[in-house]
């Protein structure tokens, strides 16, 4: 068995169509049983037959049990992302909007099942989060409409062109070794939060529900790009792309440290992240367009 044939059996593990359509089969299951468990528990935490340390506040309303499935939907959106990525940078890039996007409206169900009426619903400080994310999402979903419409890319003949095949068969590696990667460091994740969740008593120390995986999950993605953007030089030198692989760095740091903020601060580093990735994209196109490098 030689290298070759080898290595087509790795990217047809990870990356092939039938693979694809496995992950999304069994991550539709694990949803289903997610959610149903999760209405479980908060069954038995408001009845009163068993009582559950509830850090986060996920076992006080049924709406919020909608967070389990959507956190299975964003791992089949970073399996997506990885799949994309040999195929294609600009729609490997709109992946990871898209998977930002997800995360607040998975935020967004958290926030409903949160709202205090109580108080006023508008000026309210807990019920403000809902609105901004609201309005956040809506934002996000039509940048990502105008990236999705601006990184359709021409069809390629690349039967003949070596230095693409070997930049692509370079992507596909990166794809193939970053699948068991983030399975471990989902696993890993997941087995520290539930000893952190069942062991620390203290609200304050616990880390915030939506850092939880993604944040080192976009320091890899940020590994990533800057391993894309050395491996592209062999493929184009030209100075447009070379601007938009940087451009795409950029974008990925500013969702990374989008993390590490709550509130407006977080809201605005992301849409500025897409911003400035949608108006590189759209330059790039024109200069592709009229031959200008």
């Amino acid at each position: 068995m030689n290298f070759n044939h080898i290595e087509s059996l790795i990217f047809s593990f990870f990356l092939s169509e039938k693979t694809k359509k496995i992950v999304e089969r069994y991550i539709l299951y694990i949803s289903i049983f997610g959610f149903l468990a999760h209405l479980f528990l908060i069954f038995i935490n408001k009845s009163g037959y068993l009582t559950i340390k509830d850090h986060y506040n996920l076992l006080n309303n049924p709406i919020s049990a909608i967070y389990t499935p959507f956190s299975f939907i964003l791992i089949y959106e970073i399996y997506q992302l990885i799949y994309y990525l040999p195929r294609s940078i600009s729609v490997y890039i709109s992946k990871q909007y898209e998977i930002i996007t997800l995360i607040i409206i998975r935020r967004i169900f958290k926030d409903i099942s949160d709202l205090n009426f109580n108080q006023n619903i508008i000026t309210s400080n807990l019920n403000e989060y809902l609105f901004i994310d609201l309005l956040t999402s809506i934002i996000l979903f039509f940048l990502i409409f105008l990236f999705r419409i601006s990184s359709r890319k021409e069809i390629k003949n690349i039967s003949n062109n070596v230095t693409l095949i070997k930049f692509i068969k370079i992507k596909k590696w990166i794809s193939s070794i970053l699948v068991p990667l983030i399975v471990l460091l989902a696993f890993s994740h997941l087995y520290n939060w539930s000893n952190e969740y069942i062991m620390n008593e203290k609200i304050s120390d616990i880390k915030s529900l939506n850092t939880i995986f993604f944040d080192e999950l976009f320091q890899i993605l940020i590994l990533v790009d800057v391993f894309l953007l050395l491996f592209s030089f062999f493929n184009s030198d030209l100075f447009h792309n070379i601007m938009r692989n940087s451009a795409f760095i950029i974008s990925t740091i500013l969702i990374r440290i989008s993390f590490m903020t709550e509130g407006l601060n977080n809201v605005i580093l992301i849409i500025i992240s897409v911003l400035f990735g949608l108006f590189i994209q759209l330059i790039y196109n024109e200069c592709e367009k009229r031959k200008l490098f």
